[in-house]
């Protein structure tokens, strides 16, 4: 499934976002709120947000801890 970050040029919560992405080495695709009219609708007091699979994953301040917790539950629980 596709990682999509919603976000807007000049937001410094969604660069922060961005950076915590690209650190982690996930794959995603950077989507502006402010072009699409559906969007900003919907998010355009909550960006950054991570989707995945339409989805919202992360919304608002992303922190390492909050993203790997994200994504631990996504891999579900460890065998053994």
């Amino acid at each position: 499934m596709e990682l999509v970050l919603i976000s807007r040029k000049g937001c410094h919560l969604c660069e922060e976002a961005e950076a915590l992405l690209k650190a982690r080495g996930l794959a995603y695709r950077w989507v502006d709120v402010d072009a699409d009219a559906e969007l900003k609708k919907l998010y355009t007091f909550r960006v950054p947000v991570l989707l995945l699979g339409g989805g919202v994953l992360l919304e608002g301040k992303f922190t390492p801890e909050r993203l790997e917790k994200k994504l631990e539950a996504l891999r579900g629980p460890h065998p053994g």
